[in-house]
């Protein structure tokens, strides 16, 4: 086994026993959301895991290991270390590692440290994609690269509304990414159920998703596949309201010129602050919703 990985025992026994995985970031802990609600919040995920048959499998970088399976320390630790935690994306773990670092692993670094013991599905809140005025500035997230190079199944509510949605479509079209939506013909726009923006494929149920994972694999093709999941209507935000705040956030956030992996931290919790709370719930709802689902494909992919 790599020198560099550190498993836990519950995954470990359940990659020896082939019972389904499910992988979980750990930026959402540490740069996602205030303490200790980031702490509930992982917590709880990892219990909707179990309750629905599978093994959860937090990932971060705790003193330059890669941690596939935190404990319950573990993740308390994160959480109240918040942002003095390095947010690392897959770019920045050989650094992370080698300095003997802790690290927050992304969308594009838990997909990557999960690939290297074989989990094959992982839940997030919103994948990173595609920023706006990125015809300017270039700034593209490293997941949609990861997502066209490694074999994982990304379960998320779409793309992060603060994003620019159908250049991140156009940009996984490019990169041959199969955007799912589980029973919508529309992409989610995380804080709320639909978008303006098309899914290349409708399925509805957890068994037709994983097989087309599994026919996409055993053909031989590269990459992974992108199920997008809409936040239940009862926790979704008035679309208007979240498109206010998140356009008064880019304005200020603009103001303050503040670029690179700084922007969505930035933006998550300025926009919190602006509707009072109510989209951190939706961003917790939506987590929850996405766990039970990357459940249900998990034991068809296993």
């Amino acid at each position: 086994m790599n020198k560099f990985l550190s498993i836990s025992k519950e995954v470990k026994d359940a990659l020896d026993s082939k019972k389904p995985i499910v992988a979980l970031e750990s930026t959402i802990i540490s740069h996602g959301m205030p303490y200790p609600e980031n702490v509930k919040t992982a917590l709880e995920c990892q219990k909707i895991i179990r309750d629905n048959g599978c093994v959860p499998a937090t990932i971060a970088i705790i003193k330059g290991k890669l941690k596939v399976g935190l404990t319950d320390e573990e993740i308390d630790y994160l959480g109240k270390e918040g942002i003095k935690v390095n947010k690392t994306s897959t770019r920045d773990i050989p650094y992370i590692v080698s300095k003997g670092l802790d690290g927050a692993t992304t969308v594009s670094a838990t997909s990557y440290i999960a690939s290297l013991v074989g989990i094959k599905i992982f839940a997030t809140g919103g994948i990173g994609g595609v920023h706006r005025k990125a015809q300017e500035t270039f700034d593209i997230s490293a997941d949609l690269d990861e997502l066209s190079k490694t074999k994982m199944a990304v379960v998320c509510a779409g793309a992060k509304s603060i994003l620019d949605l159908g250049l991140t479509l156009e940009y996984l079209e490019t990169k041959a990414v199969d955007v799912i939506g589980y029973k919508t013909e529309v992409l989610p726009a995380f804080y709320t159920s639909k978008s303006n923006f098309k899914v290349n494929h409708t399925l509805n149920t957890p068994k037709e998703i994983a097989d087309l994972i599994t026919a996409k694999w055993e053909i031989g093709m590269p990459g992974g596949v992108l199920i997008t999941n809409p936040i239940p209507t009862e926790y979704e935000m008035d679309p208007v309201v979240i498109d206010e705040a998140i356009n008064k956030a880019l304005k200020e956030m603009d103001e303050l010129k503040i670029t690179g992996n700084k922007t969505t931290p930035y933006l998550l919790a300025k926009i919190k602050e602006i509707t009072g709370g109510d989209s951190l719930e939706s961003n917790i709802k939506l987590v929850y919703n996405n766990c039970k689902l990357a459940s249900q494909i998990a034991k068809d992919l296993y």
